[in-house]
């Protein structure tokens, strides 16, 4: 069974084995898991959390 590819939040890019980037729940209402490339970390790119529209980073 394949697992499902892992997309940053921000750029929707593949970050599968991806040196720096990081996976955590919303920190508003922790349903969905925000993913983040180490690029996107790196110049403060903005995410939305799908479910209850929750922007950051702060």
């Amino acid at each position: 069974m394949t697992e499902k590819q892992a997309l940053c939040t921000s750029c929707k890019k593949r970050i599968t084995n991806t040196i720096g980037s990081t996976r955590f729940n919303c920190p508003k209402c922790g349903k969905v898991e925000i993913v983040r490339c180490h690029h996107c970390r790196e110049i403060a790119a903005k995410y939305r959390c799908s479910n209850c529209n929750f922007e950051g980073p702060n």
